[in-house]
């Protein structure tokens, strides 16, 4: 039996040809107000205490909200450590190292010059954080639910990297403009002290091609990021519950479940900052000069050039995302939503394997 479950399990994998070939599960439970709620690779239906029921509009609502939170203040609070990051990686023969890079900032803009590009930097990132959390929440039962319950825990992995490229993709529209805003203050000196002057500035010179340009390399910087992000900090948590932390997650306090939402994000976050840095790099340098291409500034950069400030991004994004991350979870603990445990086998799939009598 357990060889030939396997094989029907293999012929119904969803992505072993060009269409999905879905499993008969159990039909889903029919909530109060007749909407369905199925048990996902993170789903869970609405319990006693919590505010909202998994999955219902006012989840999603919270969860864009966390977002902002989330994202918004945490790229905010780092701007000077950006700041300095994007100048090294455009002008590597002046600013050098990260601490000669903070150390010419001072020197010529004073203190209050490593604040360069913080509206932008809050306005985009919050809207970012809206669409990157609110919508991989979406996502991810919206595929979930295509793939039928057994599928989902089965290619839970392949579903969060669906969820979040899906997610990002529009994200990357709302943070486009003043992300190509910030980096134009941060990086060409005298062009503009503040938003304000810089977003007519862009517009009089290029139009609206100014402020989506770097749109493709920030897809090329942003997706591969934020798979990494959702995927490896989801199953980071799955393994450090099952390997590293003593006793089950429903024993653990909210505080010490925050703790390993916190180390799972610092994790997600050093793999983060290297699977996208060099498109970093590119969007860095063809958001100051205008009329370059992405191809243009790739081969400007080269091999090595697109790994400039790599140190500075890891410290930075690495300490951004596991701060995201407790910021978004501590925003559900707040509000009493549902925080699902980590992913177990369906029963269903247990009874195929053979593995309950």
């Amino acid at each position: 039996m357990y060889p030939t479950a396997l094989t029907q399990l293999a012929r119904g994998n969803p992505f072993s040809a060009p269409l999905f070939s879905l499993q008969k599960v159990e039909e889903p439970q029919q909530s109060l107000h007749g909407q369905r709620t199925r048990r996902l690779a993170a789903a869970a239906t609405a319990e006693e205490g919590d505010s909202c029921e998994f999955g219902s509009q006012k989840y999603f609502l919270l969860c864009g909200f966390g977002g902002i939170l989330s994202c918004g203040t945490t790229h905010t609070a780092v701007v000077p450590l950006d700041l300095v990051k994007c100048r090294l990686q455009v002008d590597p023969d002046k600013y050098k190292s990260i601490a000669r890079g903070f150390s010419v900032t001072i020197r010529e803009d004073g203190v209050r010059g490593l604040a360069k590009g913080w509206a932008p930097t809050f306005i985009g990132y919050s809207m970012q954080g809206l669409c990157k959390f609110g919508l991989y929440e979406v996502f991810k039962v919206v595929y979930g639910d295509l793939l039928g319950e057994e599928n989902a825990y089965l290619w839970r992995t392949s579903l969060y990297l669906a969820a979040s490229a899906s997610a990002e993709f529009f994200a990357d529209i709302a943070l486009a403009p003043m992300e190509a805003a910030k980096v134009r203050i941060q990086t060409k000196p005298g062009y503009a002290n503040n938003l304000r002057q810089c977003v007519p500035k862009m517009f009089a010179e290029e139009g609206v091609w100014a402020f989506y340009k770097g749109l493709v390399p920030l897809w090329m910087r942003q997706i591969p990021y934020t798979m990494m992000k959702f995927s490896c900090f989801e199953r980071t948590v799955e393994m450090l519950y099952k390997y590293a932390v003593p006793k089950p997650r429903s024993e653990c306090s909210k505080s010490e479940q925050l703790v390993v939402t916190f180390v799972a994000g610092y994790i997600a976050g050093v793999f983060c900052a290297i699977v996208s840095h060099p498109a970093d790099s590119v969007v860095s340098v063809l958001n100051k000069e205008s009329g370059s291409t992405a191809g243009q500034v790739l081969k400007k950069l080269g091999p090595k050039g697109v790994w400039k400030g790599l140190v500075a991004r890891i410290i930075m994004i690495g300490t951004l995302t596991a701060l995201q991350w407790f910021i978004y979870d501590s925003v559900k603990v707040y509000f009493r939503m549902p925080r699902p445990p980590p992913p177990e086998m369906p029963e269903s799939l247990k009874k195929k394997l053979g593995l309950t009598e």
